[in-house]
């Protein structure tokens, strides 16, 4: 695990010094920039210890690595990551657990975007497989706004055992595919629910395919066969929470 990580984007940024101060080692400020957001962020840091930086723009531009960072990056501590201990917690504090899982989602800007829609609509646990799955890096924390510090990003060793685990769990497992005889608006799923949304282009895995208690699709009116995962993954967990009735 690396020792550090780079955080940067005003949203990520907020959410890391307001709720994980303790995380940051040192942060780098555009010279010149007056912004709300940025401002509170200096305060923050200063009230906490932190040491700041105040640099010309090139200068963080290279730090990001061609990355938008909106004028602030910070050298961090790395996060805690969360496994499958932290999920059976969770599933013990939730009387209908709402959890999406990604199933090879390698693009950290999807990765990203789904933790953005996933805080937005409720969902409790995001969960990925260790392997072929994006890590929790600067960009997906960017794109992510600040729901990467909120939301709970679990990687598990084998997502089929805890698709398995989470049936023992009383939750019904929704998987997406495009071969699915029913579209998303034809299913109840007002119970404990967790979603599973497969890799860019491929789909699910057959194992995590045929572990699913049940596969729906999106209706695809138009001359696209598919959507991004992300927007899917949007579509999807909306349709879930109108008929949760959250």
């Amino acid at each position: 695990m690396a020792q550090q990580e780079l955080i940067y984007g005003l949203h990520a940024m907020t959410a890391v010094i307001d709720r994980e101060p303790e995380r940051i080692i040192e942060m780098f400020v555009l010279k010149g920039r007056d912004d709300e957001r940025l401002t509170h962020i200096i305060n923050q840091g200063r009230r906490h210890g932190i040491s700041i930086q105040f640099c010309q723009r090139k200068t963080l531009d290279d730090k990001a690595g061609g990355e938008q960072h909106q004028g602030v990056i910070a050298r961090a501590k790395p996060g805690k990551v969360l496994d499958e201990h932290d999920l059976d917690a969770i599933l013990l504090n939730q009387s209908s657990p709402f959890l999406l899982l990604l199933d090879g989602v390698t693009d950290p800007h999807n990765l990203g975007a789904c933790l953005r829609t996933a805080d937005a609509a409720g969902v409790h646990a995001v969960i990925v497989p260790k392997d072929k799955s994006a890590a929790l890096s600067p960009t997906v924390r960017k794109v992510a706004c600040g729901a990467a510090e909120v939301i709970p990003l679990i990687q598990v060793t084998n997502l089929s055992r805890t698709i398995k685990s989470l049936q023992d769990a009383g939750v019904w497992v929704v998987g997406t595919a495009g071969e699915a005889e029913q579209s998303i608006y034809q299913c109840k799923l007002t119970g404990p629910t967790a979603l599973v949304m497969g890799a860019e282009g491929k789909g699910m895995r057959r194992l995590t395919r045929e572990n699913c208690d049940e596969l729906i699709k999106l209706p695809m009116a138009g001359s696209v066969s598919s959507l991004n995962v992300s927007v899917a993954t949007g579509v999807c967990l909306y349709e879930i929470v109108r008929q949760r009735g959250e």
